[in-house]
């Protein structure tokens, strides 16, 4: 068993299985960390300077075939979208984000933004920086690396620090991709704004995106509600709670999906903000922001951390062939 070079609070082991898993290996470059399985590649991990947020790119099921959308990092694709250009395949921040005490010298173009909007990349939005990598590590159907991230105000300044472990593993017909993540808030009180626009997110793949012509795409919610296309917005699942939400349809002549886990043990449990035009989110920030929200916002003092965990399934088949409420549940036991 690995440990990750993290917190204690960060580190834990894998306690999923599956037959016939694959070695997993990491390759660190200057802008990107690369995760392959076999000769295959599962993802790509893009924390280059000039990205406004780290994000997963692409993310293949086993077999090669890609569940997230290529634009914009891949233009001219055949009957892609080109709308939200911030939402880039897979990855984590929140649209408003709150530093208590500090003056902001630029403010976000959106008017209902009161801190930073580190989700959209319009006028005036924040960045999350990878300020350095640990050395990557592997051991058979797993590989992790750890990194560090700042998250910074239009103007450069750091108001959150964030210790971030990126992993995959091999589950021979699925790969289970984890970021554990710890929000710190080193520089000042921090509070998390109500806004629909978060956190955990992905895009998928456009083919069977719910929208899309001829899409057989299908949604489904940990407590069993669905949504197949063709659809429009809102669906039966968004705004609510669930322990996952699974993206799931045909690409090129073979049944895949992708599916989100919220781990329970989340301080603050995510609402879903997914959409048929096929963005996916786990947000567990907003409150008001959703159908009979309430509560109070998240909020950090200064020197006090937040632990968060989410899961992102890529797998072969549908909800029930890929039997994602198992491996959710196998997710769900180490924290």
């Amino acid at each position: 068993m690995r440990t990750l070079s993290l917190p204690a609070a960060l580190v834990f082991a894998f306690s999923v299985t599956a037959a016939d898993p694959v070695p997993v290996n990491v390759k660190i470059e200057k802008r990107v960390v690369e995760f392959t399985a076999g000769k295959e590649v599962v993802t790509r991990y893009h924390i280059g300077e000039s990205v406004a947020k780290p994000y997963l790119w692409p993310l293949n099921a086993p077999g090669g075939v890609p569940v997230t959308r290529g634009w914009p990092m891949e233009k001219g694709l055949p009957a892609e979208t080109v709308d939200h250009v911030h939402q880039k395949s897979a990855w984590f921040c929140h649209g408003d984000v709150i530093p208590e005490g500090f003056e902001l010298k630029t403010r976000s173009g959106d008017k209902n933004v009161k801190g930073v909007d580190f989700w959209s990349e319009g006028r005036g939005h924040g960045k999350i920086v990878c300020v350095s990598v640990e050395e990557a590590k592997t051991d058979g159907s797993e590989g992790w690396v750890v990194t560090r991230n700042e998250w910074r105000t239009p103007d450069g300044e750091k108001i959150l620090d964030e210790d971030r472990a990126v992993s995959v593993r091999d589950l021979g017909d699925a790969r289970l991709v984890e970021l554990r993540i710890m929000l710190r808030a080193t520089v000042c009180p921090i509070m998390f704004g109500d806004t629909k626009e978060g956190s955990m997110g992905v895009r998928v793949s456009d083919v069977f995106r719910l929208t899309a012509p001829k899409s057989d795409g299908v949604v489904t919610s940990a407590d069993g509600a669905t949504a197949k296309a063709p659809a429009k917005d809102n669906l039966p699942m968004w705004g609510k709670p669930a322990d996952w939400h699974d993206y799931s349809g045909t690409v090129d002549g073979k049944v895949v999906g992708i599916a989100v886990f919220d781990h329970p043990k989340n301080a603050s449990r995510a609402k879903w903000h997914t959409r048929a035009y096929g963005l996916m989110a786990a947000n567990p920030f907003g409150r008001a922001a959703f159908p009979g929200g309430k509560g109070e916002l998240v909020k950090l003092a200064k020197g006090e951390q937040l632990k968060l965990k989410y899961g992102i399934l890529i797998h072969q088949g549908d909800v029930k062939a890929a039997k994602v409420a198992d491996r959710f549940a196998a997710f769900a036991k180490e924290w």
